[in-house]
């Protein structure tokens, strides 16, 4: 058969894959048997975008398609289907080794030869996402990502509803276990924000909170997908190419008896935000999962943004930045909550004033970042000795620390602890002054209280030690 004079006739950047079959029913190499002009084109011309990613600028017919681009199992996976299975596959998507979004058509072709498998690959280019070509889908993947997209925007509950969608996505994959996991890549960390198990005896979490996400192995996952927009990994022979690409998630997955894994990065604005999978699925139905959550996951990885955009504004708005302990807006918003009886007082409670002696002559002896250095470790140690409490910084030097069902006798050890080392020249030193409310008492008067017993002891502490008196 003539494939070279089949793929001239083909409009569209198009090639002809061969594939082998193995005795098996397993595949063994797949080749790029022919290509029409614009095809070539899009290897051998620089002019072209496409050709900047390739592995080789030189086609040769019948050669391994490694030889151009990196192996992807997802590929595979696609040309054995359409050649082997004779099934007709459609597919748009942004692989992340391109800088464009590729219309894709998989077409099984009549082979002469019993070894082997033959389809044609056609593509079309767009620069950007189009909506037009992304909701050319099924009506039943149709209406998987609307029923999606309403949950996560009509959520006043993100991570509920984040919840409710991914045990949607564990019951079309047919899984056992599915997982979304957020990262930040800046800050070397991950963790779990929803789960949903159907049979904990099946499989173990490949990560959790219990055991803390590794995220060392996490940031291994983006380079092991290899450009994809996704991994799937269906049998052994999938999980041999794991293997190869990375022995230690492999050895992960198998400690967890995992056989079958589809993952898909959750990615914004070329930033990975985090990732879901699904593991031990029904992998009869792999493509109508793939279609699904390539549309999902882009969604998904729209409002997780959101999400995390929203809770960097909170830290920022509640958040000291130089100490790390809370500020004095999340401390007002906090006590107007319980005035306004939005949030109950809490019926045992205890106030903490502590303010800083001596950071003016450290400012002006030393310079600020002396400062700056000495508010951090009065933080530090607050937040060591009352480490089951809020501390709030109040003002310039003065912290606040509520204390909820710490008990009275506890809270006086830990006040008298900081007043006797703040004696030592050699420690940081503070004024301390408390108020312990057993009946749910009004927090104003408890606050006021506090402050004022605190400067009572700032005048004890100067009247007992004058030299180290502000001046």
């Amino acid at each position: 058969m003539n494939y070279q004079e089949i793929v001239d006739g083909f409009v569209l950047t198009t090639c002809i894959l061969s594939i082998e079959k193995l005795p098996d029913g397993g595949y063994g190499n797949i080749r790029i048997v022919a290509g029409n002009k614009p095809y070539i084109d899009s290897i051998e011309n620089p002019a072209n975008g496409a050709s900047a990613h390739m592995l080789n600028n030189k086609f040769i017919p019948d050669s391994p398609y490694e030889k151009y681009i990196p192996k992807d199992l997802n590929f595979e996976q696609a040309v054995y289907k359409s050649a082997i299975l004779k099934t007709p596959i459609h597919t748009y998507l942004k692989p992340e080794r391109f800088f464009c979004w590729l219309n894709q058509y998989i077409l099984p072709i009549e082979s002469d030869d019993p070894n082997k498998g033959y389809c044609s690959y056609s593509m079309q280019i767009t620069m950007e996402a189009n909506s037009e070509m992304m909701s050319n889908v099924s009506a039943s993947v149709s209406s998987a990502v609307l029923e999606t997209c309403i949950k996560l925007r009509g959520s006043t509950d993100f991570k509920k509803t984040l919840h409710e969608i991914i045990g949607d996505i564990c019951e079309l994959c047919g899984a056992n276990r599915c997982s979304l996991l957020q990262t930040d890549f800046k800050a070397k960390s991950c963790s779990l924000l929803a789960e949903v198990v159907i049979d904990e005896s099946k499989d173990i979490a490949v990560v959790s909170e219990e055991t803390k996400p590794d995220f060392g192995l996490v940031s291994t996952w983006n380079e092991t997908i290899a450009g994809s927009n996704c991994l799937i990994l269906e049998n052994e022979k999938d999980m041999e190419v794991l293997r190869e690409r990375n022995p230690r998630w492999y050895d992960s997955l198998k400690a967890a008896n995992i056989q079958s894994l589809v993952m898909f990065p959750l990615n914004y604005n070329n930033e990975t935000l985090g990732y879901i999978w699904a593991v031990n699925f029904n992998t009869d139905n792999t493509l109508r999962i793939k279609e699904t959550l390539s549309l999902t996951t882009y969604f998904i990885a729209s409002e997780l943004s959101n999400y995390q955009l929203l809770n960097r504004l909170e830290v920022m708005s509640s958040v000291d930045l130089l100490t790390g302990i809370y500020n004095r807006n999340a401390m007002n918003n906090r006590i107007d909550r319980y005035i306004s009886g939005a949030e109950p007082t809490p019926e045992n409670y205890g106030i903490v004033f502590a303010d800083l002696n001596g950071l003016k002559q450290v400012n002006d002896s030393s310079g600020h970042i002396a400062g700056d250095k000495l508010l951090k470790g009065a933080a530090e140690i607050l937040r060591t000795l009352f480490y089951d409490s809020d501390i709030y910084r109040a003002g310039g030097d003065e912290y606040m620390i509520i204390a909820v069902n710490v008990p009275e006798e506890e809270l006086e050890k830990r006040m008298e602890k900081l007043r006797k080392d703040s004696e030592d020249t050699n420690n940081i030193s503070f004024a301390v002054g408390g108020y312990y409310e057993a009946n749910g008492g009004d927090i104003r008067y408890a606050m006021r209280t506090a402050d004022e017993r605190m400067y009572a002891d700032k005048d004890r502490y100067y009247r007992k030690f004058p030299e180290r008196k502000r001046k």
